[in-house]
């Protein structure tokens, strides 16, 4: 299995942090986010990472020729501009290939065990397995409805409560490619919705740690987290 990380948003919530550095580069207790992501990556066996780079994607090239990673093949998907999560996997088809591959988000951290996720590999009757997480502060109504099993509904069709998307999943490629509104540049929550109405994605809710480091306020609690943590 394949995995790809997001990397090539312009993190404008992020900003003075993100004039001068993308929000994967950003450090956390020492550590990068993206350092986080590929040692995790690597612990669950995966060999290959694809990486999408656009906003200040010569950083995240110069940060890993100095800090490499020479058990994993890491290849460049370089976009003209940010081309949104849905369309940056579009923009990958090639690189992907035509099986699952994992997911993740290149601004968020979790301590959630990759290699559990990837047992959770989508059969051939589906499209995709994401993380659910309880809904933070400032995403309250959450993004999507898992009903008793594991199959994810759209919150809009249910009075039940509403989880929000991890940012971390296992996918095929046919998610983004057999999307039925697919263009250059579009989020992949349009495509996971669709797949979702079609009853294609299972989920699961994770209950451990997880941050959406989109604000400079999130990243700093989050290194005080992480600081208390190792005490």
């Amino acid at each position: 299995m394949k995995a790809m990380i997001l990397a090539a948003g312009l993190g404008q919530r992020m900003r003075p942090l993100t004039d001068h550095l993308p929000k994967p580069l950003l450090r956390v207790k020492g550590k990068t986010l993206l350092d986080y992501h590929l040692e995790k990556i690597q612990q669950a066996g995966i060999q290959e990472v694809i990486i999408n780079l656009a906003y200040l994607g010569e950083k995240i090239r110069e940060h890993l020729q100095q800090h490499p990673y020479p058990q994993l093949k890491i290849i460049f998907s370089q976009e003209p501009e940010p081309l949104e999560t849905g369309g940056a996997l579009l923009h990958a088809a090639d690189l992907l290939g035509d099986e699952d591959f994992l997911l993740v988000n290149g601004d968020v951290w979790s301590d959630i065990n990759y290699q559990k996720i990837i047992e959770h590999k989508p059969n051939l009757n589906q499209l995709g397995h994401l993380v659910l997480v309880a809904n933070p502060d400032f995403h309250p109504q959450g993004d999507f409805v898992l009903n008793t099993s594991t199959q994810l509904l759209q919150e809009k069709q249910q009075q039940q409560q509403g989880f929000t998307f991890s940012g971390i999943s296992i996918l095929s490629p046919q998610l983004v490619e057999n999307y039925s509104g697919k263009r250059i540049k579009f989020p992949l929550v349009e495509a996971l919705r669709e797949a979702i109405a079609q009853k294609k994605l299972t989920g699961e809710l994770y209950c451990g740690h997880w941050s959406d480091v989109g604000t400079p306020e999130r990243l700093s609690d989050l290194d005080n987290f992480l600081q208390t943590l190792h005490q």
